[in-house]
């Protein structure tokens, strides 16, 4: 018997490509929406950074659970998931303009012979976010404003953390997984300083990061011939206890949020993405019991 591949496509999402009004490159948004009835209030909504790497997780986290609320706690709503028209699962260049936070800054390029590598872009992004995507999905899909949650990892956390600061009320879930609260000297605790409060509404922190994220090698690593420069990365990035201590002090400002800090167990900065997309999931779409 003769077979014939064919191209996999996941069923029910879509996706559409939209530029800045302001001008630049367009970026590619991931979506997915549920085929049933809304509920009244419209749908709950998770907005999610590098999308083409984490979309697959969110889609696949959300339909094998919101079929069984009753067992997983999670119920149906809208996944968008901001990335860029490419094949790969980052684009490297632009993500370190879009979730590098101020100030603006160039390093060297990636690979020799390429462009610098720039950052502090975010806030141009947080706009985009703000003034152009949330309309533009509300015109799309019926969406419930309160119940909406963004999700970043890695530099994407760094960004969730700035938009948190500088915009709380933009989402009532900001969800940073293995934040790069390192970054610049930490400027990201600069920011949160000077934080805005959130006056007469509480949003919602989660702070994550994998074991091995911390100041000691997974044990597959230990062997390696970079295991000795790794150790040192891990000491200087310190994204386990940084992110602790950032749940730790927020928790107890009492200024309108609401944290928590999550380690899973097992997992590196890489493999920590599945984990920490599919609690994201469980945050954004947690089952509401009238």
């Amino acid at each position: 018997m003769r077979m014939t591949e064919q191209a996999y496509f996941l069923p029910g999402t879509t996706y559409f490509d939209l530029a800045p009004a302001a001008g630049g490159e367009p970026y590619r948004i991931f979506l997915f929406r549920p085929a049933g009835e809304a509920p009244a209030g419209g749908w709950p909504l998770l907005v999610m950074t590098d999308g083409n790497a984490t979309f697959p997780f969110a889609f696949a986290s959300l339909v094998t659970q919101a079929p069984y609320p009753t067992g997983t706690g999670v119920e149906w709503g809208v996944i968008a998931a901001i990335g860029y028209p490419t094949d790969e699962p980052y684009d490297a260049m632009r993500r370190a303009w879009d979730l590098g936070p101020p100030p603006v800054k160039s390093y060297p390029p990636y690979v020799e012979g390429e462009p610098p590598v720039k950052i502090g872009g975010t806030g141009e992004l947080l706009d985009f976010i703000d003034r152009e995507l949330l309309p533009r999905l509300a015109d799309m899909a019926p969406l419930d404003a309160t119940r909406r949650s963004l999700f970043g990892h890695s530099f994407g956390g760094l960004f969730a953390l700035y938009g948190l600061f500088e915009r709380p009320d933009l989402f009532a879930n900001w969800i940073a997984a293995s934040p790069t609260i390192f970054w610049e000297g930490s400027e990201i605790l600069n920011n949160e300083a000077r934080r805005q409060t959130v006056a007469g509404n509480e949003v919602f922190l989660h702070l994550s990061a994998g074991e091995y994220e911390g100041e000691e090698l997974a044990p597959f690593q230990s062997g390696n011939e970079d295991a000795a420069s790794r150790l040192e990365n891990k000491k200087t990035e310190r994204t386990v206890a940084l992110a602790q201590e950032m749940a730790d002090r927020l928790d107890g400002m009492q200024d309108g949020i609401r944290t928590q800090f999550e380690l899973f167990a097992g997992q590196t900065h890489m493999s920590v993405l599945g984990p920490a997309v599919n609690r994201a999931v469980s945050i954004a779409f947690r089952r509401h019991i009238s």
